[in-house]
Formats: C-alpha cells, structure tokens, sequence
C-alpha cells in the first residue's frame, strides 16, 4: 500500500455545506464537523494545497460550513460553486481547479456530503485517471447507512482506498516526535480525541 505524505498530496473537500449536512444521517453531524475541521487544520498545518466546492448554494444545499471560511479564508474565496454537476471531477472549472492545486501531485484526500452521491463519482473518475485516493469516510455522510456502505463497496470495487481520520493523521505525520508530528498532535486531541464517546 502506497504511503501519502504531506508533500505529495492535495486535499479536496466537497460539498461541506448547511444544508447537506442534513442530508447525512447516517453518523452525527457533530462527527462530521469535528473531522472536516480536523482535515482542514491538518491541511494547513502541514502545507497541503486544498480545494474546496460547493453545489448550488442558493438552494437547499445552502452555503459551506462557516468552520470552512474561518479556517480556510482563501480557499473559502477561491471555492468553486457548481451549478448541480453531481460528479464533480465532471464540472471543467473544478478540474482545472484541483490539476492546478496538483501540479503533478498524484495523491489525493477526499472528503464531503453525501458519500453516496458527491464524493463516489469523482473519487472513481480520479482513479481512472491515474490518481491515487483515499475517502475519509468519517468526514461525510449519506442518508442511510445503507447508503454509505454501497458507495463505500463501490468506490473500493474501483480502486479507491477507506480511511478515516485517526488512520489518515498517522499515515501523514508517521512519526509524533517529528516537527510535524508536534503541529499536528493539537488538532488530533482538540478535534478528535478529546471528542471520542460522544458519538455513538
């Protein structure tokens, strides 16, 4: 198994917004939050390039997560708003968007709502086109856990790794004692480890 590492790797968030988060009823909402917080810290922390969209916010998808404009103010501006393209990795502008993040990058974290419709289509397109990815599965959602197990079944039928977010900081960081490992180490206890037991 291929080993990400923070200089080689572009995260994507997708659809974090108020209203699919309420699509998501398969985990609390809570969770959702406190991981989607924890990659965006991660990401800033540890330099890696993120891409955020959205889909019709004027809808009932509503805006993205105000935790995202505060911890991301750029990439919260230079967000891509789709107009309802549900594979994202379809939508030209979102693609431009992530290569150039990429700049060659081949490795890719993902994570939004719903796992069963915004983030299996184009975690499989990616594949297909010669990126490795991995889904944080506990940084989104669907609307049944049924659901979520299917996307799940489906984008590991082509290629796409599981993670969640525990397993993903420790693949990242690999080492505590390390500079990196000492920037993280707040954001895994603040968003994560000081949260274990409230989520059933």
């Amino acid at each position: 198994m291929k080993q990400f590492k923070s200089d080689d790797t572009i995260m994507l968030l997708v659809d974090h917004q108020t209203g699919t988060l309420n699509f998501a009823a398969n985990r609390p909402h809570e969770m959702i939050i406190s991981r989607t917080r924890a990659l965006a810290r991660l990401a800033k922390a540890l330099n890696i390039p993120v891409v955020l969209t959205s889909s019709q916010e004027d809808q009932a998808q509503g805006p993205l997560l105000e935790d995202l404009k505060s911890l991301l103010p750029e990439e919260f501006e230079a967000r891509v708003k789709r107009a309802g393209i549900t594979n994202a990795w379809d939508d030209e502008n979102y693609k431009s968007a992530v290569l150039k993040a990429a700049n060659g990058k081949k490795n890719i974290i993902m994570a939004g709502l719903t796992n069963d419709v915004c983030i299996v289509w184009p975690s499989i397109s990616m594949v297909a086109d010669g990126f490795d990815v991995q889904v944080v599965i506990d940084a989104g959602g669907s609307p049944s856990q049924i659901a979520d197990d299917i996307a799940q079944q489906t984008w590991e039928g082509q290629g796409v790794r599981t993670t969640t977010i525990n397993q993903l900081i420790s693949e990242l960081v690999h080492n505590w004692a390390t500079e990196e490992g000492q920037r993280v180490f707040p954001i895994l206890f603040e968003e994560v480890m000081s949260k274990v037991g409230q989520f059933s």
